[in-house]
């Protein structure tokens, strides 16, 4: 799924992407390392996978279309969007 960088602390590796249709969803230091990124600057684009938020594994990685909802899912990976 695609999104925009929103915030990014780099201290914490942690930040916020919006998803297209507005939706601001947090993301981890976790999320980010998967991704292999060093930096990531506000209004980049980007591709997110997620999970629900009460799966404990990544066998509930959805890399799917954007359904609007960022509340109960969990960003697992952050990475720049390539065309």
């Amino acid at each position: 799924m695609q999104a925009t960088a929103y915030t990014y602390d780099p201290e914490s590796r942690s930040g916020q992407v919006l998803l297209d249709d507005g939706t601001p969803v947090p993301f981890d230091a976790a999320a980010f390392d998967a991704g292999g990124l060093r930096l990531l600057r506000p209004g980049q684009r980007v591709r997110i996978e997620t999970e629900d938020a009460e799966a404990s594994s990544g066998a509930g990685t959805d890399p799917g279309t954007d359904t609007g909802a960022g509340a109960g899912r969990r960003i697992t990976l952050v990475t720049l969007q390539t065309f």
